[in-house]
């Protein structure tokens, strides 16, 4: 029996290995790195995690004389980094937006359209987030295109 379960997590682990996509962990050919993060819990903890890896990773490759696209995407719980009136990174996601052009952040209008269901009308978001259909969805094709995921 534990012989059969070791076969089964090898083949998993084989055919996940298969299915990663080809472009994974290498430069595009414009030389440009790209790296998605994205964020689903309300903890300021996970917020401030996600702008200082944003940060970190700006800075590394601008200190190396290359060029890096950040993208957040916020989801589920984490849409709440992003919301005007209840973010509790307000301030910093602010002066991030307007000092790290390189990094943009979305939020998933489906998760917008389950809050404006439950609390009766749309939350405000703050200035300069833009919206995607699907979260999940936006990080699949940024993930096809080469872009690398992670979640901190």
């Amino acid at each position: 029996m534990v012989r059969r379960l070791k076969l089964m997590t090898v083949a998993i682990l084989a055919a996940l290995a298969a299915s990663v996509s080809p472009a994974a962990g290498q430069v595009a050919d414009d030389g440009v790195h790209r790296l998605v993060l994205y964020i689903t819990e309300p903890s300021m903890e996970k917020m401030n995690s996600v702008l200082d890896v944003a940060a970190n990773v700006s800075r590394h490759y601008s200190e190396i004389g290359e060029e890096v696209e950040i993208e957040v995407v916020a989801f589920n719980r984490g849409l709440q980094m992003v919301r005007a009136d209840t973010s509790p990174v307000k301030k910093r996601l602010t002066n991030f937006m307007q000092s790290m052009i390189n990094v943009t952040f979305q939020a998933c209008g489906n998760t917008l359209d389950t809050v404006t269901r439950n609390e009766g009308e749309a939350p405000p978001l703050i200035e300069g987030t833009g919206i995607v259909q699907t979260g999940v969805a936006r990080l699949l094709e940024l993930d096809e295109q080469g872009w690398t995921i992670v979640q901190p």
